[in-house]
């Protein structure tokens, strides 16, 4: 897209905030079709995190627009039409997106000529405008590094479900709404935005006050009603919650799919022949389905894949007559190989990538949008920690996190007075730490979020609510430090006991120093949740930010990193009989809980990266 073409789409863009979208593409007149029907693909796309630019040929915004510029050239040809949406989660998780708070992310949407976008969970991550990550006084906007984004951008960001308690509605700030109505080719297209109902546990509680989050199916279908009411055509839905499926031959086959994901439940209690098509996302897994009659389509996240839907329209009713689900697409630099696997233009025998006819080349205008943040981020990110990894630190093996206890025994270091650090390794980390000398660049991507470390105290007896809660889930959420912790069925039930590294245990009555982060003591991820006194933890801190604690503790070291040393499989930091969840009724005399498979145990710790 060139500069004149995206201002283009800026142009048109700008005007849906009145109400409606007139049809805008990369050029401004479509070839005439003989049928009375045009194409309309609408592209998905979620939790895109920052991702400004391609790893390993794969992903980043420029290559994904690529690929939409081809599919709105073949669209062109054909007299349809491109819509592009987006499912939330858009702009925090790298350093270049980050610096600017996603400015930068935003202004590459607009040049890409997205139309609306849902708001996610970590929509909220920045807090106000400015360094603090929560508000510091009373004049502070907790979301006002949101509301600066939505002012920028040249479409509509939505969320029906997103309640402000004072007035019992959907929030009402700039360029925010529940829905929006599209006018594509002269057919009404309503799009609806919502966020999953555990959006406030996965991200700072202090940004989220006084703000209620309502079921997603009723604000669905409201706004859904008031859509077709206005005579919308088509119906689709941003929403920033999902599910996942392994196999994608059949939109119809639900086999490899987990039949409880939320996006599912929303989906089968929408009345039928209501919405269309959902643009699922949140827990960055793939679909391509249908359920309830309804396309559902997810592509992962930081732009390595976008979903697709095409529908049939007649022109002179605007009626649907037929639709087209495909599979996630990967986003790729080049190919190379029979399966065709993603490669950067440099590796030998790598063949440019191709779409629909196109040869998929990076949009030079958004590469440029994108330029100032690239380069503000390169030098923080290129320093050298001073340490090598001779292995791989993995995000979690067959039974925990190696690179979770690391985190957990940096943060114990740190503060000696600690009886025991807990991290949550299942969100709070985001990939594999990779081998080799390691750089600022790589521990911002495994840990890309401004928390704080905190202090507080807690009795024995709440520490063992917390570990008990864990071990009822399918899988651990949390790595620790500090204390071993073993775990049985007994005569009461599930009991919990803890151990000092001197194998002194802990009595019912003790009190033990918990370091943690200010995301999990004010009740992320709901780890402390079912302990936190109404009026908040008493918490401790020194505005030492986690991620700083852990480079400082790298740096320290004086020996090459192994992922051996944060491993505890031959004496588990946390013991229990059978596999998870444990369940201690109705058990027969050897007091093994019920199993679930390890693969199982495997699946659950990957899905919710949120």
């Amino acid at each position: 897209m060139s500069l004149t073409q995206g201002r283009l789409v800026l142009l048109c863009l700008f005007t849906a905030l009145v109400f409606t979208l007139p049809a805008c593409s990369r050029n401004s007149a479509h070839q005439a079709d003989t049928n009375g029907q045009f194409t309309l693909s609408v592209v998905g796309t979620n939790d895109i995190h920052g991702a400004v630019d391609a790893t390993a040929g794969r992903g980043g915004l420029p290559l994904l627009a690529g690929y939409v510029n081809a599919l709105r050239d073949l669209r062109h040809a054909d007299g349809g039409e491109v819509l592009l949406l987006d499912g939330g989660d858009m702009w925090q998780g790298t350093l270049e997106s980050n610096l600017g708070e996603g400015a930068e992310v935003v202004a590459a949407f607009n040049t890409m000529g997205y139309a609306a976008a849902a708001i996610g969970n970590h929509e909220f991550d920045f807090g106000p405008v400015g360094e603090a990550n929560a508000p510091q006084s009373a004049i502070d906007d907790p979301r006002g590094a949101l509301k600066a984004r939505a002012a920028e951008a040249a479409f509509p960001l939505l969320a029906a479900n997103l309640i402000d308690d004072e007035t019992g509605k959907p929030v009402d700030w700039p360029n925010v709404r529940s829905s929006v109505m599209l006018n594509v080719q002269g057919v009404k297209i309503g799009v609806v935005g919502v966020v999953t109902k555990g959006a406030f546990i996965t991200t700072s509680a202090a940004n989220t006050g006084g703000l209620t989050l309502a079921p997603l199916a009723p604000s669905i279908i409201e706004q859904a009603e008031i859509l077709r009411a206005a005579g919308a055509k088509l119906v689709i839905v941003t929403a920033h919650a999902g599910g996942y499926c392994q196999a994608f031959d059949d939109p119809r086959d639900l086999s490899s799919c987990r039949p409880d994901a939320e996006i599912f439940r929303v989906a089968a209690e929408i009345p039928a022949g209501l919405v269309n098509y959902i643009i699922a996302g949140h827990v960055h897994k793939g679909l391509a389905h249908v359920v309830n009659g309804i396309a559902i389509t997810s592509a992962y996240s930081q732009a390595v894949a976008f979903g697709r839907v095409d529908f049939v329209i007649d022109r002179k009713s605007g009626d649907v007559l037929s639709r087209k689900i495909f599979a996630p697409h990967a986003v790729c630099e080049a190919v190379l190989g029979e399966p065709a696997g993603c490669v950067t233009l440099q590796v030998s025998g790598a063949r440019p990538s191709t779409f629909e006819g196109s040869n998929v080349v990076a949009d030079r205008a958004v590469v440029e949008v994108l330029q100032p943040a690239v380069v503000r981020a390169k030098a923080l990110k290129s320093r050298e920690l001073g340490i090598l990894a001779e292995t791989p630190i993995r995000l979690w093996d067959e039974q925990e996190s190696p690179l979770g206890n690391l985190f957990t025994d940096a943060v114990l270091a740190s503060l000696p007075a600690a009886d025991i650090a807990i991290h949550n390794s299942a969100g709070g980390l985001r990939k594999s730490l990779d081998a080799g000398k390691l750089t600022f660049g790589e521990l911002y991507e495994v840990f890309p979020f401004a928390n704080q470390v905190v202090e507080f105290q807690l009795g024995v007896t709440d520490l063992e609510k917390v570990f008990s809660k864990q071990l009822q889930q399918r899988r651990i959420q949390i790595s620790f430090s500090g204390l071993s912790v073993a775990a049985k069925c007994g005569e009461t039930g599930l009991e919990v006991a803890f151990r000092r590294p001197d194998g002194d245990l802990l009595g019912h009555d003790d009190t033990v120093t918990v370091a943690t982060s200010d995301f999990l003591a004010t009740g992320g991820d709901g780890v402390f949740t079912d302990i936190i006194p109404e009026q908040g933890l008493t918490l401790t801190e020194d505005g030492s930010l986690l991620r700083d604690v852990v480079d400082t503790y790298l740096q320290q070291l004086k020996a090459p990193l192994q992922e051996s040393s944060y491993q505890s499989t031959n004496k588990p930091r946390l013991r229990y009989p059978g596999s998870l969840p444990m369940s201690c009724e109705h058990l027969p005399g050897d007091n093994k809980p019920s199993a679930a498979t390890s693969d199982q145990l495997l699946i659950d710790a990957a899905e919710d990266v949120h």
